[in-house]
């Protein structure tokens, strides 16, 4: 079993700086590539070659536009109309993450997903909110050529002014897995952003001989957000294990102790005690995932 307090010992073998290749999440891991550079961040991608842009109006559809307010009232939403008030939107948002939903009057799935945005919104005090309507206006239209958007609904998650994250076309159980995963600074789950910071964690759990369960991911990893929820949920119900997460893509830090730890796939599980690890799971297999930190607690699992 590697030792993992000791985070000085350099790698076996020496490895050039890698990136990180983000693939169809289909699969249940991705893949890390290691032989290209560290250099710039994942962009995701919007088809050039779909027949039709939002921001040009269908005759055959009359829905009505999302801004208007829900039952429960959608007040935590803010409905921005220039891009002075988007840009402003944002800087007062400072370190919290900023979760914009780019829609159109006349796209039934704007209409749709927006009650679930209000549903959150009203959840998650720590996050901030914005509805951007493409087609309110012309500099509306030009805000969405700025932001690249070309099709709604589109979700873009911002943080310190930083763009993060974007999906477009999803359901409502992926917008909560992302709201969750990029935003989720204040439940059981220890944010870790350096090899020092799982160094100190491991050393604060070595007296008390706890389960450590490291769940290590990528920011634009479709599999890692989506068992993330259930990271979440074994936080609160698992009171003798400690569960904590990095994003090796973070930074340097980060991508070195991912090669100490001989981390190649991801979503990847280590299970520490006592310093060491005693295991890990590849994978996003809820059900795989919950039987193995059993198993590592010492609880007998047949499959």
């Amino acid at each position: 079993m590697a030792a993992v307090a000791n985070l000085s010992l350099a790698p076996i073998t020496k490895l050039a700086p890698f990136s990180y290749t983000h693939v169809d999440p289909n699969p249940f891991f991705l893949k890390i590539a290691k032989n290209s550079t560290f250099t710039t961040p994942f962009k995701l991608e919007t088809s050039s070659s779909r027949s039709t842009r939002f921001l040009t109006r269908t005759a055959e559809s009359n829905t009505a536009a999302p801004s208007k307010k829900t039952a429960g009232g959608d007040e935590r939403v803010q409905k921005v109309h220039t891009v002075q008030e988007f840009d402003d939107a944002l800087r007062m948002a400072k370190n919290k993450l900023v979760v914009v939903e780019y829609a159109a009057s006349h796209s039934q799935k704007s209409s749709k997903i927006y009650p679930f945005m209000v549903d959150l919104s009203r959840t998650c005090n720590d996050v901030e909110f914005i509805l951007v309507m493409g087609d309110e206006s012309e500099e509306m239209k030009q805000l969405c050529e700025r932001e690249k958007v070309e099709k709604v609904p589109h979700f873009t998650f911002y943080k310190g002014l930083e763009k993060i994250h974007e999906e477009e076309g999803i359901g409502p159980d992926q917008l909560i897995g992302d709201v969750l995963y990029y935003g989720d600074s204040h439940s059981g789950v220890a944010q870790l952003h350096s090899g020092e910071d799982v160094e100190k964690l491991i050393e604060d759990h070595k007296a008390d001989h706890k389960l450590v369960v490291l769940d290590v991911g990528l920011k634009h990893c479709g599999p890692c957000v989506k068992v993330y929820p259930t990271v979440l949920k074994l936080s609160r119900q698992m009171e003798t294990v400690v569960f904590a997460r990095m994003n090796g893509d973070e930074n340097e830090s980060c991508m070195k102790f991912l090669r100490d730890m001989d981390v190649v796939e991801v979503p990847t599980f280590l299970f520490i005690r006592d310093g060491k690890i005693c295991g890990r799971y590849v994978g996003s297999g809820k059900g795989e995932l919950i039987g193995e930190i059993l198993r590592y607690q010492g609880v007998r699992v047949t499959y």
